[in-house]
């Protein structure tokens, strides 16, 4: 044989090896998401080119080019509402104050209610008040007596009311206080707790740890412990907590270099599941069946009205299914994040309501009864931490607080209030009832001519704008005038108990019909046929560079005065 041919051979073998490396990696790439959430170095890039800048005060009335009446009407209108909150919540705002300046997790928040252009001048006239005195049935009331209806859900931990988890936190206490805070050992009750989240899952083992973040964790770095496989799949916009390789782009100031992040619901994704070798585990978070590949959604990000939510529950399910066969036949380890939505949809969680079975679910949130609280339940095969042939071979996972007796009494009470007859039957017709409730708002916003609509995964809700404006965030700042409990992302996400009433869900919705009512009359929903969401996303474009150039990238100050009038949104880049 010639060397020539032996040459030949070989340069045959590195083209198809080049070819199959590239065919792989366009393949991956057809399965990412063309938006900036499904493509995180280019988020976590552009991010770091945004420059400050802010909007002056005439400005900030008119940024959409509106006619010099409804400035005149926005200005009007912000400043009276503004008093209203200065004079009705003083006491908290003045008690926020004096914390915030000592805890960075609230300077966060207060800085991200709204886009950054209006930030400014929004902190100097309301002063959102953090501090609150009590919590009974729906309403929680604040330093100023101040009642008000609770959207937060406290992130999602109230499912069942303030009321029951106050009293699974004061009977668990009262059941585990002989042994204290003794640690390492485990109380009598986490027998109990093992067995029920065994049942509700339908997997062998249980690990205990502090928060929903640390669970997942646990979850993935025992999934490439058992595979042998180093990557880990997510999907767009999904949230798993601020551990780096679930979150790689924005938030995360160093690359996770073991994780995809593919398009949800889409066949693509598929794809790369059945034909790569170095996937460990695939993480949901059933709450993006609500808005697939799409961030959570919140106010600071409402540019403009582009941001849209919708349910459809047959469709995720057959997605689900469809996922759960891929990861099945690639020896794929299937994770469901249940830390949010667990025990919301379903009695046994979102495995139970979709009909699809993980071989690993993580829990947290509502499950401490009240308490800070993270679980893993998994396969037998899944969930050993260590080799019987190779001991030194371990997979650790440790805390000083897992296991705690007061965390774990409390969800002793949980569990056990879990299995009654009295909570089974809130979960009874579930769907149809806030189904109806979103349906019947949604009537009464579209017949009073606001551009409003709610869209619901059963009791977790998401408001969208129907017409381009520059201005909804303002909308969270109505309702809390009328006295509505937003949590910081403001409109974005309404979260109630599953056991509201009725007639707790009519004052709700009559608070929201009064603040659309306030809102529209004074102009921030203005319309104009030259005004649309992509006209908005071009002009703050052009203001962005406008001021990266000015400013060669660096500093900050206002943004130049815009041209007025509607033909000036159609200014080209």
């Amino acid at each position: 044989m010639s060397s020539t041919f032996v040459l030949y051979i070989v340069g045959a073998a590195v083209l198809l090896y080049v070819a199959r490396k590239v065919q792989i990696r366009l393949q991956l790439s057809r399965a990412k998401h063309r938006s900036l959430a499904g493509h995180s170095r280019w988020s976590r890039r552009f991010a770091a080119l945004v420059p400050f800048y802010e909007y002056g005060e005439s400005e900030f009335f008119n940024s959409d080019a509106a006619p010099a009446e409804i400035a005149t009407r926005r200005r009007e209108g912000f400043m009276r509402l503004a008093a209203l909150f200065a004079q009705r919540f003083a006491k908290t705002a003045a008690a926020t104050a004096g914390i915030q300046t000592g805890v960075s997790d609230m300077q966060f928040t207060s800085r991200y209610r709204v886009p950054f252009q209006f930030s400014s001048l929004v902190r100097k006239h309301f002063k959102l008040g953090s501090v609150l005195e009590s919590s009974s049935g729906p309403l929680v009331t604040d330093l100023d007596g101040n009642q008000l209806y609770d959207l937060t859900g406290s992130y999602g931990v109230n499912v069942f009311g303030y009321d029951f988890y106050k009293d699974c936190m004061a009977r668990g206490a009262e059941r585990v206080k002989d042994l204290g805070p003794v640690l390492g050992s485990v109380h009598p009750v986490v027998a109990y707790n093992v067995e029920r989240l065994k049942e509700i899952s339908g997997l062998d083992e249980v690990s205990f740890h502090m928060s929903g973040t640390e669970a997942v964790m646990q979850a993935v770095r025992l999934a490439r412990y058992h595979t042998k496989r180093k990557n880990l799949v997510r999907f767009c916009g999904a949230y798993h907590g601020w551990w780096g390789d679930v979150q790689p782009g924005v938030g995360n100031p160093q690359t996770a270099h073991e994780t995809y992040t593919l398009k949800d619901m889409d066949e693509a994704a598929l794809k790369v599941l059945r034909t790569r070798r170095d996937i460990a585990c695939v993480l949901v978070n059933p709450l993006q069946a609500l808005h697939p590949n799409k961030n959570a959604p919140g106010d600071s990000a409402l540019v403009d009205s582009a941001r849209s939510a919708a349910f459809d529950r047959a469709a995720y399910t057959q997605w689900l299914q469809k996922l759960r066969a891929a990861c099945t036949e690639r020896n794929i380890v299937l994770i469901f994040d249940e830390v949010f939505l667990g025990f919301r949809l379903a009695p046994s969680g979102a495995q139970e309501y979709f009909g699809v079975r993980a071989d690993m679910v993580t829990y947290g949130k509502t499950l401490g009864g009240g308490f800070p609280v993270g679980v893993v339940c998994g396969k037998h095969e899944l969930m050993k931490r260590f080799r019987d042939d190779r001991p030194a071979d371990i997979c650790f996972a440790r805390g000083t607080f897992n296991s705690h007796p007061y965390v774990m009494g409390a969800m002793y009470e949980f569990l056990q209030r879990l299995a009654t007859p009295a909570i089974q039957a809130k979960y009874a017709g579930l769907d149809e009832r806030w189904n109806g409730r979103a349906r019947q708002l949604n009537e009464k916003l579209k017949a009073a001519g606001f551009p409003v609509h709610l869209s619901n995964l059963s009791s977790v809700w998401t408001i969208s704008y129907l017409q381009p404006s520059r201005y909804n965030w303002m909308f969270q700042y109505y309702l809390r005038a009328e006295g509505l409990a937003l949590s910081w992302v403001g409109t974005g996400r309404l979260i109630f108990p599953i056991d509201y009433t009725d007639a707790d869900f009519e004052a709700v919705a009559a608070r929201v019909l009064a603040a659309a009512a306030k809102m529209a009359t004074d102009g921030w929903w203005w319309s104009d046929a030259a005004l649309t969401n992509k006209a908005i996303r071009r002009r703050v474009l052009r203001e962005i560079l406008r001021a990266r150039w000015s400013r060669g990238g660096h500093g900050s100050g206002q943004s130049t005065p815009p041209a007025t009038g509607p033909a000036a949104l159609y200014n080209k880049v």
